[in-house]
Order: C-alpha cells, then sequence, then structure tokens
C-alpha cells in the first residue's frame, strides 16, 4: 500500500531514516586486509575531508558528485569507506588477497592507495590501525598461541561472536600503525564486517576518550592551586577588620571565579565526549560477545585496567572542578552580603547624619523666618511712614508717627500668618511627593 497522497510529510522524515540506516558495515570475505585511517580535523577548514575525497574519484576514475557525510566507493583494486564525524573523518581501506598472501604481515591495504593523496589527507592522524582477516585455514589459532611468549609483550584476545572468530591485538604502535589479527572459523560475510567496524571502533573511540586524560591533568594542578588560593582568601575573609579588607577578598574571589568559570567552559565539551566515547567502546566491546582465551585477559578486561582509571580521573577532575566553581560562588555571595550588611550600616549612619543636619537647618530656617518677619515689618512699616507724611495735612489730627505705630502690629501679623501658610504648602506638597 503507498503513502495515501493527502498526508503531509515531515521534511526531514527521509533524512531521518535514512539516517538510521546510514554506515552499515562492509561484508567481508577472508582474506582480507583492512587498514583504517582516522584524522582529527578540529583546525581544518570546513568542508576538507570532502574535497579531498573528491579529488580522489577524479584520480581514480571514480568522479563523486556529493561525499555528504559518509560513502562507500569501490576503485577495483581496492574499496574505501568513508566516514564523518564530530570531530574526526575516518577512512577505511578494504583489500581482497589470495590465500597466504602477505602472511609475513609486510602487506597492507594502504599498498594500493595513491601515497601523494594519502600524504595530504587533511587533519592530524589520531588513530591508524591494520586489521587482518585471515581464515582458520591459513592461520590457525593453535599457532598463534604457541608463538606468544610468557615473558614477551601482553596480548589481548578473545574468541567473539558466539565462538566464530578468533581475535588477537595488543594496542601497541608497531611502525605507527595498531594491528588487529581475526581469524575466521565460521564466519558469515555480514558477521566478518561488523566485527572489523566494531574493532577499529573500539581503536577509535579509545583514543579520542583518552583526548581528555591530559585535559585531566593540566585541570588538575589549576585546581591544587586554586583550592589553596580559595583557602587563603577565607583566612584574609576572617580576619578581615574593615570593608576596604572586604572588598578587596571580594575582588581576588570574583577573579577566581572567572578563571574558574573559563576553566569550566574550556574543558566542559572534552570531558563530556569522554564520557560518550568510554560509553561507545565498551557498548562495542560487549557487541563482540567475546569469550576468554585462557592465558589471556579479554578486551573487557583490558578496557577496565587501562581505561577506565584514566576515564575515571577525568570524570573526577570534572566534578571537582563543577564543586570548585559552586565553593567560589557560594563564598563570594556570603563575602557579597558581608559587605552588603556593612554598607547598610553606614548607609543608616550617613542617613543618620542627613537627619540631624536637617534639622538643624530646620530651626535655623525657623530663626530666619523670625528674623524676616521683623525685617519686612521693619520695612513695610517704613513705607507706611513714608506715606503718612505725605498725607500728613489731610490725616490731621493723626501724626505719621502715630499711624506708622499702630501699623507694625498689623504688618507683622500679616507677615506671620502668610509665612505660615507658605510653609504649611510646602509641607503638603512634599508630603504628596
Amino acid at each position: 500500500m503507498t503513502l495515501p497522497p493527502h498526508f503531509s510529510e515531515h521534511d526531514q522524515r527521509q533524512a531521518l531514516n535514512d539516517e538510521f540506516h546510514a554506515r552499515p558495515p562492509v561484508p567481508l570475505e577472508s582474506p582480507q586486509l583492512i587498514s583504517y585511517l582516522a584524522l582529527h580535523h578540529k583546525d581544518e577548514a570546513p568542508g576538507a575531508a570532502q574535497q579531498h575525497l573528491i579529488a580522489l574519484g577524479k584520480l581514480l576514475g571514480q568522479p563523486i558528485d556529493d561525499a555528504g557525510t559518509h560513502h562507500l566507493i569501490d576503485f577495483g583494486s581496492f574499496q574505501l569507506k568513508w566516514e564523518l564525524h564530530n570531530e574526526f573523518s575516518s577512512y577505511t581501506f578494504f583489500c581482497s588477497i589470495a590465500r597466504g598472501e602477505g602472511l609475513d604481515g609486510s602487506a597492507s591495504a594502504l599498498a594500493v592507495v595513491p601515497e601523494a593523496w594519502l600524504k595530504s589527507l587533511p587533519g592530524k592522524l589520531i588513530v591508524a590501525t591494520h586489521v587482518e582477516l585471515r581464515s582458520a585455514a591459513e592461520v590457525t589459532p593453535e599457532s598463534v598461541m604457541a608463538q606468544l611468549s610468557p615473558t614477551g609483550r601482553q596480548m589481548v584476545g578473545a574468541t567473539v561472536a558466539d565462538g566464530a572468530a578468533w581475535v588477537f591485538t595488543d594496542f601497541l604502535f608497531e611502525n605507527g600503525f595498531s594491528r588487529f589479527l581475526v581469524i575466521d572459523v565460521s564466519l558469515t560475510r555480514r558477521q566478518a564486517g561488523r566485527t572489523v567496524q566494531r574493532l577499529v571502533e573500539i581503536e577509535t573511540y579509545r583514543l579520542m576518550a583518552l583526548l581528555a586524560f591530559p585535559v585531566a591533568k593540566e585541570v588538575s594542578r589549576l585546581l591544587g592551586a586554586t583550592e589553596q588560593r580559595l583557602a587563603d582568601l577565607m583566612d584574609r575573609t576572617g580576619s578581615a577588620r574593615s570593608t576596604e579588607d572586604e572588598r578587596n577578598v571580594l575582588a581576588d574571589l570574583t577573579t577566581m571565579a572567572a578563571e574558574v568559570e573559563h576553566s569550566v567552559a574550556r574543558t566542559t565539551f572534552r570531558f563530556g565526549a569522554a564520557r560518550a566515547y568510554h560509553s561507545l567502546v565498551m557498548q562495542r566491546i560487549a557487541e563482540l560477545r567475546e569469550r576468554r582465551i585462557i592465558g589471556l585477559p579479554t578486551f573487557h578486561e583490558f578496557m577496565e585496567r587501562r581505561l577506565l582509571p584514566a576515564m575515571n580521573t577525568c570524570e573526577t577532575m570534572a566534578r571537582r572542578q563543577e564543586d570548585l566553581s559552586s565553593r567560589v560562588a557560594r563564598n563570594s555571595q556570603l563575602l557579597r552580603t558581608r559587605v552588603e550588611v556593612e554598607l547598610e550600616r553606614q548607609n543608616q549612619e550617613l542617613l543618620g547624619q542627613m537627619n540631624r543636619r536637617a534639622k538643624l537647618q530646620l530651626h535655623l530656617q525657623q530663626t530666619v523666618e523670625g528674623l524676616s518677619v521683623v525685617a519686612i515689618t521693619y520695612y513695610a512699616s517704613q513705607l507706611v511712614q513714608y506715606m503718612a507724611k505725605g498725607l500728613k495735612h489731610q490725616i490731621e489730627p493723626l501724626t505719621p508717627e502715630g499711624i506708622t505705630a499702630a501699623a507694625i502690629p498689623l504688618i507683622a501679623g500679616f507677615v506671620a500668618f502668610g509665612l505660615h501658610r507658605m510653609r504649611k504648602h510646602l509641607a503638603a506638597a512634599d508630603a504628596g511627593h
């Protein structure tokens, strides 16, 4: 049944489903040589890996229009599976060989890849590994076990896929490459492809997870010094005798908080990525369905002993860093509260002084107002006297002096009443605001 035409399809529906089925393992048949490279592309220009892949297609006569984020190309002499991830791009080269060919370990799938193209791969090499897929008829598990020396370097091995294959490695670099040997007992082609893919992913995610370990050691040194500085600042807080001392401590705490937050911002992604990569390593190991080979540690045991301590260190540093950030913030808040309380006390004292000054000013103003009544009365009475002298013939038998004397109480009362009304209006207006 086809999709009814009246449905409005989400524009991401097909892309999401394609992503769900993307990057399937390449079916493999032994004998097969596989070489895997992963290049960290943090500082590379966007699209550099895609353009380099397109250049290989042009070089070998296999045009690639759009590399996208993953591609499987058959160049005849070898197959290339390319994938673009968040932090790195991976190149897996598959080369079929004849039975018994390259048993001395000198051959690799990279021998058939153009050397100039390989040398110009964009990014910094983070993973390089060779995987040999051999049938049990070519290389028997017993012959590999017989070559192991009790005093030699430690080998990691297990039977996988419910006993359908044996896997051996030592996770060491030899000429810059780590190596895996997969002995095919009864693998199907798809099982073989899944097994090889899981092995190279274990190697990739192992090293990508360990990128956080140097960061953790650097953060450890920073945290040790910062925690001591915080303890010293708390001692200074306890011995502070003035607001200025507390402000100086608060300024130092603010600087420290900025440094810690900068470290948190710089390392959060790396520590979070390490947790995710470590989880993927353990998931891929679980998918191998490994069984112990007597005398050899399994992949799970090896990672528990070698990788897990580094991951625990990273996790501890991340928690320590977050805890220190919280402590600095908490102490800053406590000290800020102390400074604010002291400022409030000083403000109250200042307001009290201002209130006393205002009362003093009020008393002075009232005194001035009394003098103003006298002064205004004096000048007003002089005006009355001048007017009376000018009309002394019309006001007889009254004299100018008598009229002036009688006007003085009236003038003083009127002025005092006017000043009182004005003060009352100003007080009402001030209360309204």
